[in-house]
């Protein structure tokens, strides 16, 4: 029988509001740092399926979250691309060649790089009960091409949001092979053991209407459509982070099956402006977590009370903080699955 969680992501409401948090594997869980002092760099860590397995898992062991998700990077598609990836400590990830300067096409691709990734979701769907719902997951094409083009992550995404208006061409060019890479990627989970998968939109929020239109809405649609036609009804939830009111307009014309939503997005104005019955997802404040105590009871009951008429998914509004206390967690689960809306 499949979990609530993956019920939930299918339009029926469930009893009990299904919970898991996004970057629940990482680094405030101290069974996560011990097993990365072992194996070495985030990348080695990575593409050790066994060690990136256990990560997947060691959330669920310890808060019995309603879905496992896969411990990877966003970044594994441009490393598959042909880029060169590195996690520098202190510095955030770096990609080269840079493309602001049209290298698309000197890029020799490395589809293998994807294939350890895939025996990760494999080893976790064989650990996981049929009560938790294994989730995979990729980077939304504008928020993997910010990187591509500038090398590394920024403020205002200004190097790529310039090279889209100034070439759109060379810049279109990027955003479909990202589209190509990635629904093989995301395939390619599904066929390994991945029951739903998320589409991670961080920088979205960067762009003005017309262009969120163009590399935003666009791409995203191309990659659920394909994606259907390859996979069938695999639940896809869309986090377009920092849409705000243009949130609505993602959720109809991407076609994906629930909405993620930010901190930053009222629940109540998504739950009465999100398409009828689609599935939500979110969006308790990650530093509200960090603060624990009334003030993490008090926002989490707000975000029930806001989703208590839609199927509702309870998650932060991004990812949970490094130094977020283990029992704040433990106190934001026990609120979650003694609530009945």
């Amino acid at each position: 029988m499949p979990g609530s969680l993956l019920e939930t992501l299918r339009g029926k409401r469930a009893e009990q509001v299904p919970l898991w948090l996004m970057r629940q594997a990482g680094r405030y869980l101290p069974e996560y740092r011990a097993l990365r002092a072992e194996k070495g760099g985030f990348l080695d860590l990575v593409y050790d399926s066994d060690g990136a397995a256990e990560v997947t898992l060691q959330p669920i062991r310890r808060f019995g979250f309603d879905g496992a998700i896969l411990f990877s990077d966003i970044l594994i598609v441009p490393y598959a691309m042909g880029q060169k990836l590195e996690f520098l400590a202190g510095e955030g990830p770096k990609l080269s060649p840079t493309l602001v300067d049209h290298a698309l096409l000197s890029l020799e691709p490395v589809p293998d790089r994807l294939s350890p990734i895939y025996e990760t979701v494999a080893k976790v769907k064989a650990a996981l009960g049929p009560e938790t719902t294994l989730l995979g997951f990729a980077g939304s094409p504008w928020t993997v091409a910010t990187y591509m083009v500038a090398g590394e992550g920024s403020r205002d995404q200004h190097a790529t949001r310039e090279m889209a208006y100034r070439d759109t061409a060379a810049f279109a060019a990027i955003i479909e092979r990202i589209v190509d890479v990635t629904v093989g990627y995301l395939e390619g989970q599904i066929r390994a053991g991945a029951e739903a998968v998320q589409l991670f939109d961080s920088w979205s929020g960067s762009l003005a209407p017309r262009e969120f239109e163009r590399w935003v809405i666009a791409p995203n649609a191309a990659i659920v459509s394909r994606l259907r036609e390859r996979c069938g009804d695999v639940p896809i939830i869309g986090f377009p982070k920092g849409a705000g009111e243009k949130l609505p307009a993602y959720m109809r014309e991407t076609g994906v099956d629930a909405a993620g939503i930010d901190e930053t997005v009222d629940p109540v104005w998504a739950a009465a402006n999100l398409p009828e019955g689609m599935p939500v997802q979110g969006n308790l404040d990650p530093l509200v977590l960090m603060a624990g105590g009334e003030a993490q009871d008090a926002a989490t009951r707000a975000v029930l009370e806001a989703f208590a008429e839609r199927p509702h998914v309870f998650n932060l509004g991004h990812g949970i903080g490094q130094f977020t206390p283990i029992e704040n967690v433990e106190r934001l689960v026990a609120f979650v699955r003694e609530w009945r809306g």
